[in-house]
């Protein structure tokens, strides 16, 4: 595709694809709820992924090769990127006694964002005040963090990841913003690129965003980006996958339900029980597939320990 000169402005109306109604959307929710499936109700769908599981994913591992797909830590305010990360040196080798000198810094994020690559936990997203698994909201998370649903109960994570590099399927460079991929594109990429998402898996979504970004400049995707549209969760949820992820915040942006600004997160999340990866650098990593000419590896994801946290910036590894 030929690359445009400055970003596509945001599209005005919803999403590329069907307005989906409250009511539809609330039907979908029921549909694809998989509260009190799991004693560990605070990992959702993480229980899935057993030791098998982590041995299924580790016979994917040929050449050896590993690609990271975290960003780097940003501190460069833009409009992709409001709170930037903290980075600065607390120590130049001047508060230790002579010998050795010893040079340390000091890094703060407010993750949540369009910037930082981060792992979604199960306290992260309410709806209708309800957490996964029909906690309340209020109830369970407060100033002192998350009492339920907390980073620190998922843990790590090694299974099978499976990217789903649309660019590379449709012959275009990226996506543009507010493009959905529904679930018709879904089953088109799988027969493109001969993998099929099963259980367990932990599914990522390449929409390019990164290379529009480096070839045209940032934009603000909280009004546009490209992203899931709520008609391919059902197929997601019957295929019983563990984690959604991808180079934007999975939620195709403006949303297709009124109403609700984050529609996918919700699913996802709250009804589901699948955190979410979210701003992946998967530009090297569709690189390392197309050379390797398969699209399933293993993926190992090992957010921080953090005690009532909603979630963890993360730098996840796929090795092929």
């Amino acid at each position: 595709m030929s690359n445009p000169a400055a970003p596509a402005p945001p599209p005005s109306g919803p999403g590329d694809g069907a307005a989906v109604s409250r009511q539809e959307f609330d039907a979908l929710f029921e549909a694809v709820r998989t509260w009190g499936r799991w004693t560990a109700a605070d990992r959702g769908a993480w229980n899935r992924v057993t030791a098998s599981h982590v041995q299924r994913a580790a016979a994917l591992v040929q050449s050896g090769a590993v690609v990271p797909l975290g960003r780097p830590w940003d501190t460069r305010p833009g409009p992709d990127n409001e709170r930037p990360a903290l980075h600065y040196m607390s120590d130049l080798g001047d508060m230790e006694a002579p010998e050795p000198s010893a040079y340390k810094d000091f890094l703060g994020v407010d993750f949540h964002g369009k910037s930082v690559s981060h792992l979604d936990a199960l306290s992260h997203i309410a709806y209708r005040g309800q957490l996964y698994d029909g906690r309340t909201a209020r109830e369970v998370v407060d100033a002192g963090g998350a009492r339920f649903g907390s980073v620190s109960a998922l843990g790590p994570l090694v299974t099978r990841g499976v990217l789903l590099d649309l660019p590379a399927v449709l012959g275009a460079d990226w996506l543009e913003p507010g493009r959905a991929v529904h679930a018709q594109d879904v089953l088109s990429a799988e027969r493109a690129l001969d993998v099929t998402i099963g259980d367990g898996d932990a599914v990522l979504l390449r929409t390019g965003r990164f290379r529009r970004r480096r070839e045209t400049g940032p934009w603000n995707p909280a009004t546009a980006s490209a992203g899931w549209h709520v008609d391919t969760l059902p197929l997601l949820a019957e295929r019983a996958v563990a984690l959604l992820g991808g180079d934007g915040d999975s939620d195709v942006r403006p949303s297709p339900v009124e109403g609700v600004h984050s529609p996918v997160h919700t699913l996802a999340i709250t009804a589901m029980g699948v955190p979410l990866l979210d701003n992946l650098d998967l530009e090297p990593l569709s690189a390392a597939c197309a050379e390797a000419g398969r699209y399933a590896f293993m993926l190992v994801v090992t957010p921080l320990n953090v005690p009532g946290g909603t979630g963890s910036p993360v730098n996840p590894v796929a090795v092929l």
